[in-house]
C-alpha cells in the first residue's frame, strides 16, 4: 500500500473510530428499530423497590439489559386506575415487551394485548385460565408449595407451638395460597401447632404498602405467644418482619425473594424465605422473546426456600431432613398443599 493510500486509510480509521465514540447510545427513542429490543415493566401498586415482589421482577428486567443490551425502563403504578394509561406510555413508544407486576393488574393486561398484538406482554402472577392469548405469557407459581415449606420449617423452629402469618389481602389469589400452604406445612410438620394467620382488612391499593399495620399485626401474634412469624405482603410484610426482629428469641420467613438481602433490618430473626424465583423467570421470559420464541399463555416459574445464612446451626439436622421429604413429596404429588 503506497504511503499516500496508508494515510488516508489511517485519516478513515480514526474517523470511524471518533464517530463511534461519539456516536449517542441507543434509547426508547429508537424503539422502532428492529435490532433494538426495549422492555418495559409496568409495577403493581407500590414503588419498585419494595424489597419484594415488583423489585424481583424488575431485576429479572435489568438482567436483560446486562446480559443483551435491552433498552429498558419502569414506570410505577400509584393508583389502580392508572394500569392501562401507564402500560400504554410504553406500547405507543413501540416498546418489544412490556412486563406488568401483580393480579390486580392482569385485566389491564389482557386488555392492552388486545390493543396492541404486536407487543408481547409478560404478566407476573396472572394465569391465563379463559384461553391461551399468543402475544401473552402468564408467569405463574405455585405459592402453595413454597409456603407449604415455609410453614414445616416455623412449625420445627416453634417452642411455643404457636406460629403466625401476616398477609396481604385475601383478594389475590397467590397470597391466599401461600396462607393455606403455610398452614398445611406447618401440620404436616407438628399436629399440635396452633397458626395465626391474618390478612390486610383494606383493598389492593393498600394491602401490600402498609408496613405499620404489618407491624402492629405480628407485635399482637407475638404477644399471643407466636415466636415464628411468616411476612407475605410485600411492604406490610416487611413490616411483620422488622417488627419481629425486635423480639429476643422470636424468628421470621419472608417471601418472593432472599429477603436477607433486601431487608437487613430483619437479619436477627430471618431464618428464610419462601421464594418465587421472579428474577430468573422473567429475564428466561424476555430471553425468549428477544430469540423470536415467545412462550403465549401460563408459564411456571420455580419455588423454594431461601439459604439459612446465619441460622444454619438453628435450622436441626431434623427439620432439614423433613423439608427433603416435604419437597420431594410436593414434587411427586404424594403431599398435598389442600390448596
Amino acid at each position: 500500500m503506497s504511503k499516500k493510500l496508508m494515510l488516508i486509510f489511517s485519516i478513515f480509521m480514526i474517523g470511524s473510530l471518533l464517530f463511534a465514540a461519539c456516536a449517542p447510545a441507543a434509547d426508547d427513542s429508537d424503539c422502532s428499530q428492529e435490532d433494538v429490543f426495549c422492555v418495559g415493566l409496568v409495577t403493581d401498586v407500590g414503588e419498585i423497590d419494595d424489597k419484594s415482589f415488583n423489585q424481583s421482577a424488575w431485576e429479572g428486567v435489568l438482567l436483560a439489559e446486562k446480559e443483551f443490551g435491552a433498552i429498558v425502563n419502569y414506570v410505577e403504578t400509584s393508583d389502580a386506575k392508572d394500569y392501562m394509561a401507564n402500560i400504554q406510555l410504553f406500547a405507543d413508544d413501540n416498546y418489544d415487551v412490556i412486563v406488568t407486576v401483580g393480579f390486580a393488574i392482569g385485566e389491564a393486561t389482557l386488555e392492552a394485548a388486545a390493543m396492541y398484538p404486536e407487543v408481547m406482554f409478560i404478566g407476573v402472577d396472572q394465569g391465563q385460565w379463559g384461553g391461551v392469548v399468543d402475544n401473552v405469557a402468564g408467569l405463574i407459581f405455585a405459592e402453595d408449595k413454597s409456603g407449604f415449606l415455609a410453614g414445616v420449617l416455623a412449625a420445627g423452629l416453634t417452642q411455643s407451638n404457636t406460629i403466625a402469618a401476616v398477609l396481604g389481602t385475601d383478594l389475590v389469589p397467590p397470597v391466599v395460597a401461600f396462607k393455606v400452604g403455610y398452614e398445611t406445612g406447618a401440620v404436616w410438620m407438628n399436629s399440635d401447632v396452633t397458626v395465626i394467620s391474618t390478612f390486610h382488612p383494606g383493598g389492593l391499593d393498600v394491602a401490600f404498602t402498609d408496613p405499620e399495620w404489618g407491624a402492629t399485626t405480628a407485635a399482637q401474634a407475638l404477644e399471643q405467644g407466636a415466636d415464628v412469624v411468616f411476612g407475605a405482603g410485600g411492604k406490610t410484610g416487611n413490616g411483620a418482619l422488622i417488627e419481629t426482629a425486635g423480639y429476643p428469641g422470636a424468628y421470621c420467613i419472608g417471601v418472593d425473594s432472599d429477603q436477607w438481602e433486601t431487608v437487613p433490618e430483619a437479619h436477627p430473626c430471618l431464618v428464610s424465605s419462601a421464594m418465587k424465583l421472579i428474577t430468573p423467570a422473567v429475564f428466561d421470559l424476555l430471553s425468549l422473546a428477544r430469540d423470536g420464541n415467545f412462550p403465549g399463555g401460563n408459564y411456571l416459574g420455580e419455588v423454594g426456600l431461601a439459604p439459612f445464612h446465619d441460622f444454619e446451626g438453628v435450622v436441626s439436622q431434623n427439620i432439614v431432613n423433613k423439608l427433603e421429604e416435604a419437597r420431594l413429596g410436593l414434587e411427586d404429588g404424594s403431599i398435598s398443599t389442600g390448596y
